[in-house]
């Protein structure tokens, strides 16, 4: 089993002809609402790529008791997630804001709510006992996830963590913890030099010196998302992997990395080398940028494979 311990959120979707900058006003012809949260994004988007039965995913994280929270959840059932860690808690559910400009670009602004309550007792020991890999992520507090982190680790799951969004210095010593648990380490080009400057108080030259750095100061594999380019992995012992990317011309790249994310835990999971589970899900993040929206684009199994 793969469990997601993460955010569960309802984006608004606006398309602008650019991302508003500060004190301007950009005008959008409507707003579109969509499912989302880095949670359940990457939920769905391993529930879709697997190809073990349904309910071989499970989603643990909190919802409101409200229209969104209801949307949310059914939504999750349909994909074939298994929803039984999906509190219904006193909070409205998360809700995102997205522009998304004429090339495809993004900007976010995430109203949390219900997922600042998500916490580590919510998932059982006999849950934890039958996961071989525990996904997270940085949109609901980072100490219950290091706290799952870390019993996940006691029954030999492997700790994948998205360090999205970027942490920050409030949490510095926290982080530190998060990465000593971790196995692999999943960030953009932005997150990864976030990432090391925080923990080495010294900023990288780049990306890849910062994935390095990472790799080999906490033990673990260190991929770093970019875009275009493809995806890269830093090794702890420098050994590096480059997967490309698909040619596309993307509609929306809302979703993409959290694509990646869960078609990397899948593949992982049932078996793959790091370098096939990359390429599957470079192939998945591609797919997904075709459509508007999070998940309305994530592929299936079988669109992958195609």
């Amino acid at each position: 089993m793969i469990i997601i311990f993460g955010s569960i959120n309802m984006d608004l979707v606006a398309q602008v002809p650019a991302i508003a900058r500060p004190g301007e006003t950009v005008l959008s012809r409507r707003a579109e609402t969509y499912f989302g949260g880095k949670g359940a994004n990457q939920a769905v988007a391993a529930a879709r790529a697997s190809s073990e039965r349904p309910g071989s995913v499970a989603m643990a994280g909190a919802i409101g008791d409200d229209a969104f929270g209801e949307a949310c959840r059914a939504n999750l059932r349909e994909n074939g997630v298994d929803i039984g860690a999906v509190r219904l808690v006193g909070e409205p559910t998360g809700c995102a804001f997205i522009a998304v400009d004429a090339s495809g670009e993004n900007a976010i602004t995430v109203a949390s709510g219900a997922n600042m309550t998500v916490r580590a007792v919510d998932l059982r020991d006999e849950d934890l006992a039958r996961a071989s890999v525990l996904v997270l992520q940085l949109e609901v507090p980072i100490a219950e996830s290091l706290a799952v982190a870390r019993r996940a680790k006691e029954y030999g799951a492997r700790i994948i963590w998205n360090f999205a969004p970027a942490p920050d210095d409030t949490d510095s010593a926290l982080v530190k913890q998060a990465l000593a648990v971790s196995d692999v380490l999943v960030v953009n080009e932005h997150e990864a030099i976030a990432t090391a400057s925080l923990v080495e108080a010294m900023e990288p030259s780049g990306y890849e010196q910062a994935a390095a750095r990472l790799a080999a100061g906490f033990d673990l594999t260190c991929i770093v998302t970019a875009g275009p380019l493809g995806a890269f992995a830093l090794l702890p012992d420098g050994e590096r992997i480059h997967v490309p990317t698909e040619g596309i011309v993307p509609v929306d790249t809302t979703g993409a990395g959290d694509t990646f994310v869960g078609v990397l835990a899948v593949t992982l999971a049932e078996g793959s080398g790091l370098a096939e589970a990359m390429r599957w899900a470079c192939r998945g993040a591609s797919l997904s940028c075709l459509k508007a929206g999070a998940q309305a684009g994530m592929p299936t199994r079988a669109a992958i494979t195609a």
